[in-house]
């Protein structure tokens, strides 16, 4: 496996991961922008609003047609949240050539297309299609509803919202329904514009292609791309201590039999110099996994929940601990949750803990390396992180935390806010 970093153009880079080892080869391309408030579900909306026709590919007959004959080549809207930034653009999976009969070419054709797409838009009078921007908002809406219908999910976002409320983080990537209904095909065709002019394109192509083929593919797909002069890489703003001395508690009612509890903890002063080996290890001892204090202690020695994990956002400096419990069980699972994580802050890690937590993040690392969805998910974190990485040296880096890093991990973490989900 080769890894290339290139520039094609100011602010646009493509990172190639060159492999034989898949029949399947990926490329996306992901404008990276600030989430906001105002233009979440802009962001949401715009790469769905693209696939539905361009100017040589009026609708979806067509491109269904074109990916068809591409041998099923799929392009599919991608829409991320990292930290405090948002990429949005587009997925493409496409054969190998190397399996297709006289189709060594398909790379070009399929960037071909996504070029097409992506910079050539269908437009009525100078606008993107109003048919096609009012049926994908009925669409994203849809999407925006259907949160509520996964409890854990919609706790986790509704606990995020009110713990950083005047955050950028708090702000769901799909945005919200009035702000889904309020875009028109003026603000949704001046938003393209300005993403297209103004955002840092980043590309990640994982295949058996020389880093020298996708570039070349690229440019000539992307040829109409305007030039960026004065480009800002948006940065993730981190709060090191919880706003106030209390944690903050908020509790919501629907119609359920099963309560949820997310607890939301600010990493600290360790943000200031992250390093993303150790905490890695202090969340899979904590609470990823089956076998880490949370899910051994809290479900399945004292039984007081369903499922229980935790989770640290590396970008943002924020653990959540989310679980299913009945109602009468809030309290004592939270005191346990608050004993676990004071566990590990008086070094109470047992070596068999220590070493199980290891092996079980360098096989997650390693597993990345077995599909080029993986791959591409890797990097793409990596490149928006404070600190870039790869999977060999990450693997390296892990085998060289010590107990003693992950203390002082813990030692910095401190509550900031708890949302309870109870039934009405």
């Amino acid at each position: 496996m080769t890894i290339t970093k290139t520039d094609l153009y100011p602010h646009v880079s493509l990172t190639c991961i060159s492999t034989d080892k898949f029949k399947y080869s990926n490329l996306t391309m992901n404008f990276i922008t600030k989430l906001t408030r105002e233009t979440a579900s802009a962001n949401a909306l715009l790469p769905r609003v693209l696939l539905r026709g361009s100017k040589n590919l009026p609708g979806m007959a067509e491109i269904s047609a074109t990916l068809d004959e591409l041998y099923g080549t799929r392009i599919e809207a991608i829409t991320r949240k990292k930290g405090e930034l948002y990429g949005l653009g587009f997925y493409i999976d496409f054969p190998d050539g190397r399996y297709l009969p006289n189709s060594d070419n398909i790379l070009e054709k399929a960037i071909d297309v996504a070029g097409e797409l992506l910079l050539s838009p269908l437009l009525h009078d100078g606008y993107l299609c109003e048919e096609y921007i009012e049926s994908e908002k009925s669409n994203l809406i849809d999407d925006i509803h259907a949160i509520i219908n996964d409890k854990r999910n919609y706790s986790v976002s509704r606990l995020l919202e009110q713990m950083c409320d005047d955050e950028a983080y708090g702000v769901n990537k799909l945005g919200t329904e009035n702000e889904a209904k309020a875009i028109t095909k003026e603000s949704l065709t001046s938003h393209y514009f300005d993403i297209i002019n103004n955002s840092e394109l980043k590309i990640f192509y994982c295949g058996s292609a020389s880093s020298d083929q996708v570039e070349s593919a690229l440019k000539k797909a992307l040829h109409t791309l305007p030039i960026r002069k004065a480009t800002t890489t948006p940065t993730t703003e981190i709060l090191f201590t919880p706003k106030t001395d209390e944690p903050r508690r908020f509790t919501e009612s629907l119609d359920v039999t099963q309560g949820k509890l997310v607890a939301g903890f600010r990493m600290g002063e360790t943000m200031k110099s992250p390093n993303y080996p150790a905490m890695m290890m202090f969340n899979a001892i904590y609470g990823d996994g089956v076998s880490s204090k949370l899910f051994v202690k809290v479900r399945e020695e004292l039984s007081l929940c369903y499922m229980i994990n935790s989770m640290v956002d590396k970008h943002k400096g924020i653990m959540l601990v989310a679980g299913g419990f009945d109602f009468l069980n809030f309290d004592k699972a939270l005191n346990e949750i608050f004993l676990q994580l004071d566990n590990i802050k008086n070094g109470d890690i047992s070596a068999q803990e220590f070493e199980t937590a290891k092996n079980s993040i360098i096989s997650e690392i390693k597993s990345s390396l077995d599909r080029p969805g993986g791959l591409e998910s890797f990097y793409f974190d990596s490149v928006t992180a404070a600190i870039s990485y790869d999977p060999l040296t990450l693997c390296d880096d892990v085998q060289s935390v010590t107990m003693q890093d992950v203390i002082d991990i813990a030692s910095h973490i401190k509550t900031d806010s708890i949302f309870y989900l109870k039934g009405n």
